[in-house]
């Protein structure tokens, strides 16, 4: 009985993440010079994809990017755009190839953390 639980689980996520439209979910990159030095908590859900992060702001740019959840699926190299981010110092990225939700979710947490 527990495999058949998770089974329908599983595809009861899949269906309910193919039913977000990716191209419709917008990330604008906050205007840094005007976010105060501080550390700023930010959450967002792209389909079944939930993901909370910390951003510490210093000398208005964005120093470090913590990854405090991401349930994720298959989407865990998602993870990986967070340097490209510190690096551009923008959240105008490329989202990693076959993580696009996760990708996304974290690029809407970060611009909820900025711009609360």
């Amino acid at each position: 009985m527990k495999i058949k639980g998770v089974f329908i689980l599983i595809t009861g996520l899949v269906l309910v993440a193919s039913c977000v439209d990716l191209n419709k979910i917008t990330i604008n990159s906050p205007d840094l010079s005007q976010i105060a030095d501080g550390t700023y908590q930010g959450k967002s859900r792209v389909g079944p994809v939930r993901v909370t992060v910390d951003v510490t702001v210093k000398d208005r740019a964005m120093s470090s990017i913590k990854i405090i959840k991401h349930f994720n699926g298959r989407g865990k190299r998602a993870e990986a755009i967070v340097p490209a981010i510190i690096e551009a110092q923008s959240l105008n990225v490329d989202v990693v190839s076959g993580a696009t939700g996760s990708s996304k979710a974290i690029l809407k947490a970060i611009e909820n953390a900025l711009t609360k």
